[in-house]
């Protein structure tokens, strides 16, 4: 089962605390909107103007924002200082990471310039690599306001993993017959490094890691097109659903147990087995 379904047992939600729209930057709604309006970001000295953060505006000359006090990430963990070098790489991987944790909830409007004061940098980067994310269908631009995070339903999930299916499966099926069993045992630690992450529940760790031992497997078809449109795909399915329970521990470890069964049945050239595991990895029935 792919991370973006949870489970029916799932009952885990982002970790308790501020509402995820307060502590994330969620831009504010119109006026009158209700409870909208509570999820406006707190001015800081030398940040942007109220009417400038409702639009998720931000000028190149402006200067960068100070960073959280008191030692707390942008995403409510540990802080770490951003090397300015790769400054848009780093934030466009942890908006990633947010995603996938439920951090950044789907339906709301979040500004650049308040994700921006929380990451300790200028709005600049933050809406590049939101409208990176706009590129691969994660958020959708809202005009003067910022960035909807996408609604997705269960419909698109399991046409997502029905596409996955029908690309990947026949090529683990060739793979089966023509793979040593050396070259698959090398896979092992990659298929180790997703139980490590679901052992300790790290949903980011986990879809980064499920999604490498995807990509190693694929590639050695020798076909990099198929890597990445397929990793793509896969990277689009785990973004969560609206209002879905995120998934537990035990669901990450149902999951990573299916990469180590899998490369076993590869390994025996057991081809009706790989049929099998496959198809249910892609739809979520084993476990």
């Amino acid at each position: 089962m792919e991370q973006g379904g949870a489970r029916d047992t799932a009952a885990e939600r982002p970790s308790p605390g501020a509402p995820a729209a307060v502590r994330y930057g969620a831009a504010p709604g119109p006026a009158g909107a209700g409870p909208a309006a509570d999820r406006v970001p707190e001015q800081r000295p030398g940040a942007a103007p109220a009417a400038e953060r409702a639009r998720g505006e931000h000028t190149h000359s402006e200067p960068a924002a100070p960073p959280v006090p008191g030692g707390a990430g942008p995403f409510g963990g540990p802080a770490a200082p951003v090397r300015r070098h790769s400054v848009r790489g780093q934030i466009l991987d942890a908006l990633r990471d947010a995603l996938v944790g439920g951090e950044l909830v789907p339906g709301e409007i979040y500004s650049a310039p308040a994700l921006g004061e929380r990451f300790g940098v200028s709005a600049t980067p933050v809406r590049e690599a939101m409208q990176q994310l706009a590129l691969e269908g994660a958020v959708q631009v809202v005009p003067n306001r910022g960035f909807r995070v996408t609604e997705r339903g269960a419909g698109e999930l399991a046409e997502l993993a029905e596409v996955r299916a029908l690309i990947e499966v026949p090529v683990l099926l060739r793979l089966a017959r023509t793979v040593t069993a050396e070259q698959w045992a090398a896979l092992r630690p990659l298929a180790k490094a997703t139980e490590v992450a679901a052992a300790v529940g790290d949903r980011a760790g986990y879809a980064e890691s499920d999604r490498a031992f995807h990509r190693a497997v694929l590639a050695l078809a020798g076909n990099q097109q198929l890597v990445m449109v397929a990793d793509d795909l896969h990277r689009r399915s785990q973004w969560p659903l609206r209002g879905a329970l995120l998934p537990r521990r035990a669901d990450l470890a149902a999951d990573a147990a299916e990469h180590t069964a899998l490369l076993d049945a590869l390994i025996a050239r057991d081809r009706a087995a790989v049929q099998s595991l496959a198809r249910d990895h892609f739809t979520g029935t084993a476990g």
